[in-house]
């Protein structure tokens, strides 16, 4: 999962992915229009979805298909691979439980020092993330 680590890096043109190519491969509107079987007026209208988000697969697809190319798509996870995503929700969920508990405990004079606090915190994901819970994406 690394491999797509770096593919955060990669900003969208802003014109979008389908201008920016077919303007790259020397295409004109016209000539993607009939390898889509539709209007100069349609690739205009389907670059501009691309543009504001509200294009389908289904058309990024065809658009593919037409450049000779293939759409490929996916979710990256802004902390780099699933396994640090998982980290750090497990952590952020066992220091909630951790430091609810350790309020309770200084509310009735039975403070824990910090290094304490810090190694439970540790423990607590070790065990979330061995466990699982549907809570950790809460």
């Amino acid at each position: 999962m690394h491999v797509f680590a770096g593919l955060q890096k990669i900003a969208v043109p802003p014109t979008g992915w389908i201008k920016a190519i077919r303007l790259a491969l020397g295409m004109n509107a016209q000539q993607l229009a009939n390898k889509l079987t539709m209007t100069r007026q349609g690739v205009g209208d389907m670059e501009n979805r691309e543009k504001d988000g509200s294009i389908t697969i289904r058309s990024l697809r065809e658009v593919a298909k037409a450049f000779d190319m293939q759409l490929v798509y996916g979710f990256v996870p802004n902390d780099g691979n699933l396994d640090a995503l998982v980290e750090r929700k497990a952590k952020e969920l066992a220091t909630r439980i951790v430091m609810r508990t350790s309020n309770t405990m200084k509310l009735e004079d039975q403070e824990n020092t910090r290094a304490r606090i810090e190694k439970a915190i540790e423990e607590r994901t070790e065990e979330i993330k061995k466990e699982m819970p549907k809570t950790i994406w809460d």
